[in-house]
């Protein structure tokens, strides 16, 4: 994977469309990493941006996360714990939720439930255009 240092924030951006997930040290992901989702939740509505795509977000407990509108492109979420987010309005062009607990999750409508569950159970990517 390609990635390049942000000056003013110190973020890692990825240039390649598919690639490993990556450890970004952007502030805001570093706090999902240290279980800080209250923390990342007050940032966003402070108006601080996050880019989480092509990121790793295995094994975080991700409950009450506001994700609304994000970039989630290539996220990594194997044996996270999505229960009760709300994916509509997000991109998960090519996010893979192997083994992550989804209940009480929204999805964008235009993900069917077969895609979801194939994504859970064998790690397939998902396939949503992102609008």
């Amino acid at each position: 994977m390609t990635t390049s240092e942000t000056p003013s924030s110190g973020a890692t951006e990825s240039t390649s469309t598919t690639s490993s997930p990556a450890i970004s040290q952007d502030p805001m992901y570093q706090m999902l990493r240290h279980d800080n989702v209250s923390g990342f939740n007050q940032a966003r509505e402070n108006g601080q941006q996050c880019d989480l795509r092509n990121c790793d977000l295995r094994g975080l407990d991700l409950r009450n996360i506001n994700l609304t509108g994000m970039d989630l492109t290539n996220a990594y979420f194997r044996g996270a714990d999505l229960r009760g987010i709300d994916f509509r309005g997000c991109c998960l062009d090519g996010a893979s939720l192997a083994d992550a607990k989804i209940s009480g999750c929204y999805f964008p409508p235009e993900l069917g439930a077969q895609e979801i569950q194939l994504s859970v159970a064998q790690g397939t990517r998902l396939r949503h255009a992102c609008t």
